[in-house]
């Protein structure tokens, strides 16, 4: 078997916890500012930064979790605890985006006065420190589901300060208060495709499904080029957490192989031309393969 490094996420540990303390401070910001102004859509945007700071708090925790030793009981580690996290916090992203929606509905009828200024300042501040996130994350996203959902977060908190810029602007300029009702709604409805895209992901990784990018019968292709290697069967891939993909497989090798290089060019290839440091080939003569078949049947 090969060996890998851990958890994608735990190189960006220092950039997390950057964001945390970023987004708790907007959190209560705009917390404060939402009730000082009466503000539905900086509440909103307050509860989105909620869930941040809970799902990034998540990832941290997992991050942690996943560089906790390997034991008897769990050979991979707690390394699946990242996606368990991406999981959890889709859950509870959509849970928010649906209060969201209906407090915008309730206040659409009875839009309440609102102080626009003030409104204004604090969204500006918002969109200021959530920029400095999305950087922070920006080439962390592409390694990780867990970065890749508090990234889709703050990119969401950051249309979201647009969005209430933009309604703090038109209720200042026109006294269309609903604006800030309209603003919320937008906020809770960016929410949730992008939190489907992360469910779905953290889905296919606990469902074993074939990691994205692996086109299985090009592994197959591969495998079979190695020198002494005359069928494989039983060929599986699939993901542990983000940035560890595995592949398994029975390798059939004709008579007079040398099975050392036949698993070194195995390895070499996977870890070169697919990124797959973890793979585990059981190398077998045709007539084991025969006897499984039977022991199958």
């Amino acid at each position: 078997m090969a060996h890998g490094h851990g958890s994608a996420a735990a190189a960006h540990r220092g950039r997390l916890a950057a964001v945390l303390l970023i987004s708790l401070a907007i959190l209560v910001l705009e917390v404060v500012g939402g009730v000082v102004t009466n503000s539905l859509a900086l509440l909103a945007d307050a509860g989105h930064m909620l869930t941040d700071v809970v799902g990034v708090g998540m990832a941290l925790l997992a991050i942690w979790f996943a560089g906790r030793s390997p034991t008897n009981g769990r050979s991979y580690g707690y390394l699946r605890v990242e996606i368990l996290a991406a999981v959890t916090n889709a859950f509870l992203l959509f849970g928010v985006a649906a209060l969201i929606l209906f407090e915008a509905w309730r206040r659409l009828s009875e839009p309440p006065a609102i102080a626009s200024g003030l409104m204004l300042a604090v969204a500006l501040l918002g969109l200021a420190a959530n920029a400095v996130s999305l950087l922070l994350l920006r080439n962390a996203q592409r390694e990780s589901l867990n970065m890749r959902g508090a990234y889709l977060e703050v990119m969401g908190d950051f249309v979201g300060s647009g969005a209430v810029i933009v309604a703090a602007v038109v209720i200042a300029l026109t006294g269309w208060t609903a604006a800030d009702a309209v603003a919320s709604a937008l906020i809770g409805l960016l929410i949730f495709p992008r939190t489907f895209v992360l469910l779905r992901d953290a889905t296919d990784v606990l469902l074993e499904a074939t990691p994205k990018g692996v086109d299985m019968d090009h592994v197959r292709g591969h495998i079979l080029d190695a020198p002494g290697v005359v069928d494989c069967h039983d060929l599986h891939a699939w993901t542990i957490t983000s940035g560890m993909k595995v592949v398994s497989a029975h390798v059939i090798l004709a008579v007079g192989a040398d099975a050392a290089e036949t698993l070194d060019a195995l390895c070499a290839c996977l870890s070169d031309d697919f990124d797959i440091e973890h793979s585990t080939f059981q190398l077998e003569t045709a007539d084991r393969r025969r006897f499984e078949e039977r022991s199958h049947a």
